[in-house]
């Protein structure tokens, strides 16, 4: 896998998380821990990104 397709795969999943967490803090009573292990995973994400577009 190509560094640029890694890359678009890792935003695209980095989208796909953020839609899932605004659909969950609107849904009335969704588990905040979920919420919160989502934005984890967004953050590890967004760090990955970072680190491979400054490479």
């Amino acid at each position: 896998m190509s560094l640029t397709s890694r890359l678009e795969e890792l935003r695209r999943r980095h989208e796909v998380l953020t839609e899932k967490v605004e659909k969950a803090q609107r849904a009335p009573g969704f588990d905040d821990l979920a919420i919160a292990e989502m934005k984890k995973q967004k953050l590890k994400l967004k760090e990955e990104i970072t680190r491979l577009a400054s490479a």
